[in-house]
């Protein structure tokens, strides 16, 4: 390292880029902000400093570490040709942009293989080169790094939830195998993010939304807390940049660097007078997002948060940190509750150090985090300290530990079988919040916040979990559904042998493993009641879904769809629903697809004949094949309008009903042996020139002078209204229900078209 330079880990923190200029070679923070920037910018509103080859040349030499360099050579040459010609939306050349995830990942202190794989992590993804291209010219481990960070952009999903979903899910599975897949993704999105303001305005909200709910909540459970609060804090600014730029604000009309720096003094010169030697200690203010979540989703004020300023004081020895914690109380007034020992109950990223709130002498309350030089060395790093303090792949074991919840999490998917869990798991699994509570024994159960006594007792074992039958909670009885609070010591009740988990379970308990281990329960011990379970709702739900299909013809049609839906036959489709490794909302789509395909294919088969209008008489505008001005009445379940293809039903005492062809009551009446014979065929006269009514229904963005605006469109091409009706539903939205008059199916598509485009209407709809 060259000389007067201090070392790296140094200069680290998290709102370096943020709060005060970076030195130009330093950190993950390194390409955030210029040397010059002012105070407090954010690197999107200053020029970004642009990594090239030499200097990421000359931050690999600055690291000391013996790197690859004939590798990491050969990695940037076939990046640089593959990218050759291609800009990315800011303007600069699409080479920058491995250039810089490649820094990011050396600044984290990752290997030679880590560097080449984050330099070639978008050609097989957005270039012609393949991974056997990438195994042939690096090997199979750098190219399964690159695989494990390329998208599924191939595959063809009919959802966009379903997409988000199978890429998280090879991500994941990738980083199972090898945790070096998520590090390098990791810097790919922050440096996306850091430079996020070249994308449309809508791609910018999308990308901070899963940055903020997936990317920022794993890198909080690797431990690697400088990216998770960057990459938190950059997604604030895109969704909420008026709530930043106040807490920004905040920050700055407070003289926080000058107060931390008086007490970081204060402290040092006790520490030396008390005999303990060579402590370094950091100061750090607390994230923009982290100070947002508790004034804004909290609704704190900005002097009730009391960890916005915080000393760290890292020592040598476990002794002296708790030898320190007493010293700290001596100089200054501990606030009570404020105290909290992460050294003896880790965090489940792995994260130690004492925590102690206190009232500094000018009445500011700051916070004092105490801990040993490893235990900082793995704050700050998280998994990468494996390879940034020369472990690397020899940790391991250790290693299988820390990454053991990408495995349960991805043994519960496989068990569940429904994508769509996977974003709702994984957030929940997450959460930055959690409680920590005791067996009688003494052992620690740590849980996300809300989880409840099921949760607990599934947490300590499945057979545990599924003999539960009450619990105590500091030798007191309560509900099973008591939510956990941290410190509680709760026993657990055991029944019979036999004894199984309830269905209703599935909507208490909080975390993926519960959820997991009843359905295990269910799918192993009753198919047979899971498969009835699973037919009958399955049933239920397609009749409210209009989608009539007779009882001894559901299975042929369940079978027939169950291979878009990923399972062998009818049964096993009914079974995972009973258990409720699949949900009704996931499979409806599928079978709505394949119901319309057959109703289309039934109505070609049964094209109806013409016959010739001019020896006909019209009744309403309808013309009924072997009747003669007979009595009409359309009806309500399906309201055909003129350009519907119609088919008449003769009623008992009232004439011929008209319906559409398409109407379900109809096709599935037709399939009636008592009924067909009484369909006939109906047609419109050319000659209609009759107003008929049609409902419309209309979803918007509730607000003054909505209705005014409905009405004055539907005046403005003279339209009859017969009735209205308007309420409020969730979400700040109203519906209003229209009838009005029309004359056929486009001059109901004209008015269609007409209120889409009154301000703020969501969606026009036929009712």
């Amino acid at each position: 390292m060259p000389e007067g330079k201090k070392p790296a880990e140094d200069l680290y923190s998290a709102k370096t880029h943020l709060h005060q200029p970076v030195p130009e070679v330093s950190t993950v923070n390194a390409t955030a902000l210029p040397a010059d920037a002012p105070e407090g910018t954010l690197p999107s509103e200053v020029r970004r400093e642009i990594v090239t080859w030499e200097k990421l040349c000359e931050a690999i030499k600055a690291s000391g570490k013996a790197y690859n360099m004939e590798m990491i050579t050969k990695a940037y040459d076939l990046a640089n040709k593959a990218h050759n010609g291609v800009c990315r939306r800011s303007g600069e050349p699409y080479i920058c942009h491995p250039l810089a995830v490649a820094r990011l990942v050396l600044d984290l202190g990752m290997d030679s293989e880590s560097i080449a794989a984050a330099l070639l992590h978008d050609v097989v993804e957005d270039t012609p080169t393949t991974l056997e291209d990438l195994t042939a010219a690096f090997g199979e481990e750098v190219a399964l790094l690159v695989d494990g960070v390329t998208k599924l952009t191939k595959i063809q999903f009919s959802n966009i939830e379903e997409l988000q979903a199978e890429n998280l899910r090879k991500m994941l599975l990738a980083m199972s195998r090898d945790v070096r897949v998520m590090i390098i993704k990791l810097c790919d999105r922050l440096h996306n993010m850091r430079t996020g303001d070249a994308w449309p305005e809508q791609k910018r909200r999308d990308k901070a939304r899963e940055t903020m709910e997936v990317y920022a909540p794993i890198a909080n459970r690797l431990g690697i807390l400088n990216v998770k609060e960057e990459l938190e804090d950059r997604s604030l600014h895109y969704l909420d940049p008026v709530g930043y730029e106040e807490i920004s604000k905040m920050l700055s009309e407070r003289a926080g660097e000058e107060f931390l720096a008086r007490v970081s003094g204060v402290i040092e010169l006790r520490l030396k007078e008390s005999g303990i030697e060579g402590a370094t200690i950091k100061r750090r203010v607390k994230s923009i997002y982290g100070i947002y979540r508790k004034t804004i989703m909290q609704n704190k004020s900005f002097d009730e948060i009391y960890d916005i300023y915080a000393v760290r004081v890292i020592l040598d020895t476990l002794a002296e940190c708790y030898s320190t914690l007493g010293l700290i109380h001596d100089m200054y007034h501990p606030l009570p509750n404020r105290f909290k020992d992460y050294i003896s109950t880790p965090k489940p990223n792995g994260y130690q150090s004492l925590h102690t709130t206190v009232i500094g002498h000018e009445g500011i309350p700051f916070e004092v985090q105490i801990r040993t030089r490893k235990m900082d060395e793995q704050a700050e790093y998280g998994v990468a300290a494996h390879w940034k303090y020369k472990e690397g792949l020899d940790g391991h074991d250790k290693l299988d530990e820390r990454l053991a919840w990408v495995s349960q999490l991805l043994e519960n998917q496989r068990v569940s079988e429904d994508s769509g869990n996977l974003l709702h798991d994984l957030k929940s699994d997450l959460l930055p919040e959690e409680v920590f509570a005791f067996t009688p024994k003494g052992d620690v159960i740590n849980l996300p916040t809300g989880a409840t006594c099921i949760d607990f007792a599934y947490a300590i074992h499945s057979a545990v979990g599924n003999r539960m039958v009450g619990c105590k909670v500091n030798n007191r009885m309560v509900p099973i559904d008591h939510i956990v609070s941290t410190g509680e010591i709760i026993e657990v009740i055991l029944g019979p042998a036999d004894k199984g988990p309830s269905r209703d379970w599935l909507k208490i308990v909080r975390t993926s493993e519960a959820k997991s281990k009843i359905r295990n329960w269910f799918k192993k011990m009753r198919r047979e009641e899971n498969i009835q379970e699973g037919r009958d709702t399955l049933a239920r739900e397609l009749r409210r879904e209009m989608i009539f299909i007779p009882d001894d013809e559901l299975d042929e049609f369940i079978g027939s769809c169950c291979r878009r839906l990923r399972q062998n036959n009818a049964e096993e489709l009914y079974a995972a629903i009973g258990y409720g490794g699949i949900t009704i909302a996931n499979c409806l789509p599928k079978l709505k697809e394949e119901w319309q395909k057959r109703k289309s294919e039934e109505g070609k088969n049964e094209q109806l004949a013409k016959v010739d209008l001019s020896k006909v008489h019209a009744t309403d505008g309808v013309v009924v094949e072997g009747f003669d001005n007979t009595p009409i009445k359309f009806a309500k379940c399906c309201s055909p309008l003129p350009g519907d293809p119609i088919v008449g039903f003769i009623t008992r005492g009232f004439g011929v009903s008209i319906h559409k062809q398409s109407c379900v009551n109809a096709i599935s009446s037709m399939k009636d042996p008592t009924n067909a014979p009484r369909w006939v065929k109906a047609y419109w006269a050319d000659s209609v020139k009759d107003s008929y009514k049609a409902g419309l229904e209309i979803v918007a963005l509730d607000r003054n002078e909505l209705l005014r605006d409905v009405l004055s469109a539907l005046a403005d091409i003279r339209v009859p209204i017969y009735t209205m009706n308007a309420r409020q539903v969730e979400n700040n939205c109203a519906v209003v229900s229209l009838t009005i008059g029309i004359n056929n199916t486009e001059h109901l598509n004209r008015v269609v078209a007409r209120l889409s485009k009154v301000k703020d209407v969501l969606k026009v709809t036929r009712s």
